[in-house]
């Protein structure tokens, strides 16, 4: 093709759409690095075990074309009311895992990733950011949302937030009606994820720096008022779901909840241990740094934008990749202006304008993506020789003792950990029913304590195994408990395989068994 044929048909719509760009490579090379090249592989996506209980209630969705109302998995709370306010993202699950089982599940979740990391790059380059600079404070937001790359709900938010940021900002620029858009989206979201309220709170601010800008400046209370309306629209619109207000009454008691905080892991603070967490720590020192930056600009609304999520992710590690996606295209569009400044006085031959020049010419190729993304994940998904999960992972879940004994757990009570009570539910139900499993909003603090005083192996702990009448107990061979029980003359060792120990009652009392086997048969009945 002469020359400049092929440089009209690039410049052309469809060109566009064919001749790849690198931002199908930077999508490509995310998802080889995160999951085809990484040590753990796409399992890595299932370390977490409420998946199963997700694809679960998917599959009731499916099954029964409504969404429960009343608890579906445990015995400790039968027929209690439940909020299942992921059921949007639950059905999501649970067809792609009638389609494909696990593979279907983690593909999307990688792929959701990908996007999510893609979306961050090119939000950085729209705002201005040089690609040089661009690439690598992309990837360090990566890093630092990789503690929450799991095959759960929360990636919606995760893929949600920076797009949602993109388009108020897209509007800031030049307001036009397609930011109303965040209205939809909005009803979509609220029924994928509780995170929906982060974009409540970033509108909140926007207005307020709005305000807070005009009284340094020129008042500019058209766009307050535009604002404070979308805000309006996007809090009404949180109310289509099937639950009402009283969703939104549910995820302030459980966000407020200190007993929450003392047993789930991922409410607590960081510990800057984890090759994550260090990234995470590099990006919130920036940011901090971007802050004082962007306040003398007379940049509000984004300085209270990193605050607050920065005070969040310090208080609950939960909240690091919220943080990462909403400063990230900030620092990196900060950081590309100071090195125009800098590369600015430097001769045209020196390293760091030649650096910076190459971004610059580089960054309309990162400006587009076309159907080689699609193309190349299809050829993932059909003809990769990739070892897909056919179960959770062992290193997270004793998945080979369970399926060993599995005759032993059918229809009995089981006391254990509560993400190795959600593989429970991914492996024997309906016919399996849990004491306490990954939804902590659910079953309160009473059962908070009394899951956590058997952890702890208490003195309590005896009491509570027979009030009860817990016939089986499958627990991690280091907690207390296993070492209280293997002296106990009631208790026998079925099995230790020197992860997991799981013990078996010699005998139990009849009148406990029967009012286990009654509640059973209620619990059953009433869904």
């Amino acid at each position: 093709m002469p020359r400049g044929a092929f440089q009209r048909f690039a410049a052309s719509p469809l060109g566009d759409w064919i001749l790849p760009s690198f931002s199908d490579f930077f999508l490509i090379a995310i998802l080889v690095w995160l999951f085809l090249a990484g040590a753990s592989g796409w399992k890595a996506l299932l370390m977490d075990g409420d998946t199963g209980w997700h694809i679960r209630t998917g599959e009731y969705i499916l099954d029964h074309r409504a969404i429960p109302v009343k608890d579906l998995f445990s015995f400790s709370k039968p027929g209690a009311e439940w909020f299942a306010w992921e059921w949007l993202a639950d059905l999501v699950f649970g067809c792609l895992w009638r389609l494909s089982g696990l593979k279907g599940v983690v593909l999307f979740s990688g792929i959701v990733i990908a996007v999510y990391s893609t979306i961050l790059l090119r939000f950085a380059l729209w705002k201005g950011a040089n690609v040089m600079v661009a690439l690598p404070v992309t990837l360090l937001a990566v890093g630092s949302s990789s503690i929450h790359f799991l095959a759960r709900p929360h990636l919606f938010t995760l893929l949600l937030l920076p797009s949602a940021l993109w388009i108020l900002e897209r509007d800031r620029r030049r307001p036009d009606r397609y930011v109303w858009c965040l209205v939809p989206l909005m009803i979509a979201w609220t029924n994928l994820h509780g995170g929906f309220a982060v974009l409540l709170v970033c509108l909140g601010l926007l207005v307020a720096g709005t305000i807070l800008e005009g009284c340094l400046g020129t008042p500019d209370w058209s766009s307050v008022r535009r604002y404070s309306l979308l805000l309006a629209a996007c809090a009404l619109s949180t109310l289509v779901n099937p639950f009402g207000i009283g969703l939104h009454r549910h995820i302030l008691g459980y966000l407020n909840a200190d007993w929450i905080r003392n047993l789930v892991q991922e409410f607590q603070a960081p510990t800057f241990r984890s090759e994550g967490q260090l990234q995470f720590e590099v990006l919130l020192i920036a940011g901090m740094m971007l802050v004082a930056r962007l306040l003398p600009q007379r940049k509000i609304t984004e300085a209270l934008w990193v605050l607050l999520f920065a005070h969040s992710a310090l208080t609950s590690v939960r909240h690091a990749p919220l943080y990462a996606a909403v400063a990230a295209p900030l620092l990196a569009n900060e950081l590309s202006a100071l090195w125009k400044k800098w590369s600015g006085r430097e001769k045209r031959q020196s390293i760091p304008r030649i650096l910076y020049d190459l971004g610059q010419d580089l960054t309309p190729a990162f400006q587009r993506n076309t159907m080689w993304c699609c193309v190349t994940l299809i050829l993932v998904a059909t003809i990769s020789p990739v070892a897909w999960p056919s179960d959770f992972p062992q290193e997270a879940f004793p998945v080979a003792l369970v399926h060993r004994h599995s005759a032993e757990f059918e229809a009995r009570r089981v006391f254990t950990t509560d993400q190795w009570a959600d593989y429970l539910i991914y492996s024997f139900y309906p016919g399996q029913r849990v004491f306490i499993d990954g939804r902590s909003d659910f079953y309160g603090e009473n059962l908070g304590k009394e899951y956590l005083a058997l952890m702890q192996g208490t003195p309590r702990s005896r009491a509570i195994l027979d009030k009860y009448a817990f016939q089986l107990v499958l627990v991690p061979a280091e907690w207390p408990l296993a070492q209280s029980l293997r002296s106990n003359s009631a208790w026998s060792v079925l099995e230790d395989d020197g992860k997991a120990v799981l013990f078996r009652l010699h005998s139990t009392n009849l009148g406990l068994m029967e009012t286990a086997k009654s509640a059973e048969s209620i619990s059953r009945s009433t869904q």
